[in-house]
């Protein structure tokens, strides 16, 4: 049994680098877990998303997405209350209405560094004292398009779902627009440097998958010596993985990228109330169902923990939970399997 209490062993964990991959508030929630066991993380964001404040900033500005970015900043940050309820502040009417903060300095500092999106993150990072690092995947303003099951093409982070939520047809292929994007250069090196390589949690194929189809991104993690860690939704979302199972989750990153690129998986193994159930029910979403069997024909090994966090009215990860089981997994990885 692993005591993360030990002081060796949280030492140990101390130095194990870790490469999180995805976007969304998914991520954001684990990371926020994560900084209290190690400063050797690389959050490695998705900047497709196009609906909200970032839509706005992104049309006016020709600048990639900062919504993602900015909540995995204020994740890992270390500041003083202030500065944060800043930093989260929306304003609540004018042409400003429903835009943060935040995502206004970001897109001021990018505009100070000639259009350098990650040098804006990365002064970002020193104002909130941030531990880690956060990474946008691309440098480029990249647009996302999915292939769907009734024959149709849809482009737009926030429209793909919408579409399919509305026309009951599934997502059988994402793209992105241009279709050769360049990768961040550090967060290929980030990949290929890490220990473990975290995927999600998040919105599967607006989130994470997104930032598999970026020109080298997929070939690095399967060239790392680090192993690869998908964190399975809790539950379905419309629109994207309506009627999934826990390996139907997987399997969409498997066919995204290489067929054996996933070494283990983490999922919530603690039951919704009948509560959550009605209210999941209405916008056509269920608890995702284990389906272990798939797993260990593909050599995928399933690691299911209590980690069910329902106090905000909805089905989250409690952070503490996920971060316990993700750095115990990652001390076994790192020390007693070598």
């Amino acid at each position: 049994m692993i005591n993360l209490n030990d002081e060796i062993i949280r030492n140990e964990l101390s130095n194990i680098k870790i490469a999180a991959i995805g976007g969304g508030t998914g991520i954001s929630t684990m990371l926020r877990g994560i900084k209290h066991y190690t400063e050797n993380i690389t959050a490695i964001i998705t900047v497709a998303d196009d609906g909200g404040g970032s839509g706005m900033l992104r049309e006016d500005l020709n600048m990639v997405a900062p919504g993602d970015i900015r909540n995995c900043l204020l994740a890992l940050s270390n500041t003083e209350p202030t500065l944060d309820k800043v930093w989260r502040y929306r304003f609540p009417s004018g042409r400003l209405k429903g835009q943060s903060f935040g995502n206004l300095l970001l897109a001021a500092m990018c505009g100070v560094n000639g259009g350098n999106f990650e040098e804006a993150v990365r002064q970002c990072s020193d104002v909130l004292a941030v531990k880690g690092r956060v990474l946008p995947v691309t440098n480029q303003n990249v647009n996302l398009g999915a292939k769907m099951s009734d024959g149709s093409t849809v482009l737009g982070e926030s429209t793909i779902p919408t579409y399919a939520y509305h026309n009951h047809c599934k997502i059988e292929r994402m793209f992105l627009t241009p279709s050769k994007i360049t990768p961040v250069e550090d967060c290929i090196k980030s990949i290929k440097e890490a220990d473990i390589i975290i995927l999600g949690p998040g919105s599967l194929y607006t989130s994470i998958i997104p930032n598999l189809l970026v020109e080298g991104v997929s070939d690095a993690i399967k060239q790392s010596k680090a192993k690869v860690v998908y964190i399975c939704n809790i539950m379905t979302q419309k629109g994207e993985t309506e009627g999934y199972t826990a390996f139907d989750h997987a399997k969409a990153i498997l066919d995204h990228s290489h067929d054996d690129l996933i070494d283990y998986c983490i999922l919530n193994d603690e039951a919704i109330d009948d509560f959550l159930k009605a209210k999941y029910r209405f916008e056509r979403s269920v608890q995702v169902k284990n389906d272990a069997d798939k797993f260990i024909k593909n050599n995928i090994e399933l690691i299911c923990e209590n980690m069910l966090d329902s106090s905000s009215g909805y089905a989250r990860h409690d952070y503490t939970a996920l971060a316990d089981a993700i750095m115990k997994l990652a001390y076994k990885i790192k020390f007693e399997n070598n």
